[in-house]
């Protein structure tokens, strides 16, 4: 005899909601599992109100979609609707989205796996690819994947979500680091998105990853206070995570480029200690994948960066020149910001050739990849050597820096 199919939309649901057991369903559910092979079975039994709504909480249809018949003369009012995800904003227009008044069927579990695939992807193309032309492709992504946050839920929705969130990270970074002309205000309101779906997925540490590159904004701006309010959100989600010892010293390396910014040499550089005290002791929570822009040799130059805004030029020097040994062959954006810290440290001593040696490594390497942070410290080192400006290496510096693109560019900053 050909066995029964049993509750066959239930357990399709289960599926596209991420759950490919019935033992993980159950668990999301806080049932038995046997309670869940009674529900798929030929016959089901008419859950009770408050399973009713965990199952459409979890699968995203009403129980009635989900294969359930309610008893003869009764139709409990949790079978005659279906629930709307949870409430979302239209990322691109910031209008609320209208809950449609039919079914929107729902994306199966595999759709999570390969949104989920493409987003690592653009993550890897960040260290190579040119910053615009990526962007455009990343935000075209987030937008997918607002889509599928309405065709998807359970645990699919939250892999979806996690997804998006990090998807969002990376345009805002983009769009505050990488891009020639920055916009902090439109940096701002794309990491605000990703903090949204970040909280759709649930996942703490993204929403600390995202709070501390927010905080970026008014540290860079010099705004003290906004800057040290948004590093207080950061931890406190960060203590949820829990968080790795090498995400922790992030926390601090970015607290510390914030106070360095903000006239705070002395507190950065005890926050630089701070770090490198808690990578040596260690933690025994692994680092996210998408953690992929901090790293030991990133913390010195964070200390190098620091010890040259506080004025102690020979250890400035000694810290960089090491991070230029120990950084990898891919880390070319941030060697251009190395580059650039270096020149200053030389025009800070009075060493203009030096000086100007090492802006144009750091213009060389620009051509190779850009880095809008790395020519704002290659600007930066011009304006500091304006007392050297008739000397030839400064005007050979100027030949390189002011091509018809980079005029461009500086006038419309």
């Amino acid at each position: 005899m050909p066995r029964a199919a049993g509750n066959s939309r239930l357990k399709s649901a289960r599926l596209a909601a991420g759950y490919p057991t019935q033992q993980a369903f159950a668990e999301a559910l806080g049932v038995d599992v046997r309670q869940v092979r009674r529900w798929e079975s030929q016959k089901p039994p008419w859950p009770h109100p408050d399973m009713q709504q965990r199952l459409t909480d979890l699968t995203g249809q009403d129980v009635k979609a989900l294969g359930f018949t309610p008893p003869t003369g009764r139709d409990h009012p949790h079978g005659q609707r279906r629930l709307q995800p949870l409430p979302l904003r239209s990322w691109g227009s910031h209008r609320p989205v209208v809950p449609s008044q039919s079914p929107v069927p729902m994306q199966p579990a595999s759709v999570a796996v390969d949104f989920e695939s493409i987003t690592r992807s653009h993550r890897r193309m960040y260290w190579s690819l040119a910053p615009a032309a990526l962007h455009a492709g990343i935000v075209a992504h987030a937008e997918l994947g607002c889509s599928l946050l309405t065709e998807t839920a359970g645990r699919t929705r939250r892999t979806v979500a996690a997804a998006l969130a990090e998807t969002w990270l990376l345009a805002g970074r983009i769009e505050f680091f990488d891009l020639d002309l920055k916009e902090p205000e439109e940096a701002g309101a794309t990491l605000l998105r990703a903090l949204q779906a970040a909280g759709e997925a649930d996942d703490a540490l993204l929403g600390a990853a995202i709070l501390a590159h927010a905080a970026f904004i008014p540290g860079w701006a010099g705004n003290r206070e906004a800057s040290a309010e948004r590093m207080v959100a950061a931890r406190t989600y960060a203590r949820r995570g829990p968080a790795s010892a090498e995400f922790l010293a992030w926390l601090d390396a970015v607290e510390a480029e914030c106070e360095t910014r903000c006239g705070n040499a002395r507190t950065a550089l005890h926050l630089i200690n701070h770090a490198e005290d808690t990578l040596k002791a260690g933690s025994e929570h692994p680092t996210p994948a998408w953690m992929d822009w901090f790293s030991p040799v990133r913390l010195a130059a964070f200390k190098g960066n620091t010890q040259l805004k506080a004025g102690h030029l020979p250890q400035a020097r000694t810290t960089l020149l090491s991070v230029l040994e120990k950084l990898p062959a891919s880390e070319d954006k941030q060697r251009t910001v190395v580059y650039g810290d270096l020149a200053a440290v030389e025009a800070a001593a009075g060493q203009p050739e030096e000086a100007c040696r090492y802006a144009c490594l750091a213009l060389d390497q620009l051509e190779t990849t850009w880095y809008a942070t790395g020519m704002d410290r290659v600007r930066e080192v011009r304006r500091a050597l304006a007392a050297h400006q008739h000397e030839q290496c400064v005007r050979d510096l100027d030949d390189r820096l002011y091509g018809w693109t980079t005029t461009v560019s500086a006038l419309a900053r």
